[in-house]
């Protein structure tokens, strides 16, 4: 959420910025400043009113002790009407205030300066590229014709037991996956220094409140319903990615400086609702309803945001250097930019049997964005109450990185060589028909 204090502050400067972004939410600044100019009019005309009935209730105490109860009584009725006129002056501060919230929520974050201006994905600059786009001296085959001929993944049955966009790993495909898992929580607990958690995978509204999830991209989500009860529906929802919980287990707390910075990394299935929609690259595994991923989520001093972003992006990029895989990383530009994300770095690895990149990681800097939405905040050594930055990345997604993994390392004879560092979790050097 945006500071109000900054929109007051710096409105045309607030403008400019989201305007960057292509989407014409600059346009509801005006809302916002008039329901706050309006809340404050309230607000003042409300503690004037209080203080006039502090007054008179002096006043009846001064005639009570005169013995004047019919002057007391004109002015307790006085009080009354007072009193009316707070509570409805209250019910409109909080009307007001509700619908300046419903604006701000969904207002996306403001860009970060050093993002680039842009439209679209096209207007995304390649940072860096690590290593070469490998040859074959034979046809590569995409990952469905591997999966298929290796017997990996089930893509019928899984279409049998839930409908499209739903996988059914199957043998060394589900043990190639459970390996994966293995290998990039170990990678980041021991030469990272993450602390793994394992959240629920059913997480309550505010959770995606707080993550910005909602209220904009409420229809995107899976929502739950407890049995046949009807009302239940709503109040809770399948994680679209694990840092909705984990981004939230501090929520409403207040951290000391000393415990920050707090790194986490946590193993989930993902569900989008819409990630298999029709004409979005339905064919095998690049576009599905569910699919595992590793994240990273970080808690840190605000001076410290960027840095660790920086280091966050090259965490997510070892895992594609030791598996053997050619990938590059991209700066999200302004019209390209996740909707609480400040800065954006996407790592795209080279499928040679799609013939394109597909996007296994995004690492975004929130800065105080989430932290405000869930009211978390750290206490310095002074005593004085700080938002810390919140950051947010995939470390990396598996379905993509299975589908690059199989496609990369085919062999002429239809096999899959694993990569060295796999070999011990998978207990194979290759995947043979």
């Amino acid at each position: 959420m945006l500071d109000i204090k900054l929109i007051r502050e710096q409105a045309d400067s607030v403008r400019q910025r989201l305007a960057s972004r292509g989407a014409g939410d600059e346009a509801r600044i005006d809302d916002v400043l008039r329901l706050d100019e309006q809340r404050r009019t309230l607000l003042t005309e409300a503690e004037e009113l209080k203080a006039l009935r502090n007054r008179v209730s002096k006043e009846i105490g001064i005639l009570m002790g005169k013995k004047d109860s019919a002057a007391a009584e004109a002015k307790k009725s006085e009080t009354r009407d007072i009193g009316d006129k707070i509570s409805s002056l209250d019910k409109q501060i909080s009307d007001v205030e509700h619908a300046r919230e419903q604006i701000l929520l969904r207002l996306p974050n403001l860009p970060h300066p050093s993002v680039v201006l842009g439209k679209t994905a096209e207007d995304n600059p390649v940072i860096r590229i690590h290593g070469d786009k490998p040859g074959y001296a034979f046809q590569p085959k995409d990952h469905v014709q591997i999966c298929q001929q290796l017997k990996l993944i089930d893509f019928e049955r899984g279409t049998k037991l839930s409908g499209s966009g739903f996988l059914l790993y199957t043998g060394w495909g589900a043990r190639l996956e459970r390996a994966l898992t293995q290998m990039l929580l170990d990678l980041h607990i021991h030469e990272h220094g993450y602390t793994e958690v394992s959240p629920p995978y059913i997480v309550n509204r505010d959770c995606m409140v707080g993550v910005g999830q909602f209220p904009k991209f409420e229809d995107q989500a899976y929502a739950v319903q407890e049995g046949k009860d009807a009302s239940t529906l709503g109040k809770l929802y399948l994680l679209p990615t694990a840092e909705a919980p984990v981004a939230n287990i501090h929520r409403e707390e207040t951290l000391t400086e000393s415990q920050l910075p707090i790194r986490y990394v946590a193993y989930s299935p993902c569900f989008r609702a819409e990630a298999g929609a029709a004409g979005l690259g339905t064919r095998g595994m690049i576009r599905v309803h569910q699919f595992d991923k590793v994240e990273l989520v970080k808690i840190v001093k605000p001076e410290h945001g960027y840095e660790e972003l920086e280091k966050m992006v090259a965490n997510a990029e070892r895992v594609l250097q030791l598996l053997g895989l050619h990938y590059r990383v991209i700066q999200l530009c302004t019209g390209d930019m996740g909707f609480a994300s400040a800065k954006t770095y996407d790592i795209e690895v080279w499928a040679p049997g799609q013939g394109s990149y597909l996007e296994v990681s995004s690492c975004s800097n929130c800065e105080d964005f989430q932290s405000r939405r869930m009211n978390l905040k750290y206490k310095d050594s002074q005593g004085e109450r700080h938002l810390p930055h919140l950051l947010n990345g995939s470390g990396t997604a598996l379905a993509r990185l299975f589908v690059a993994l199989v496609e990369t390392h085919q062999q002429a004879d239809g096999s899959v060589l694993i990569p060295e560092p796999l070999r011990p979790y998978l207990r194979t050097d290759r995947l043979v028909p």
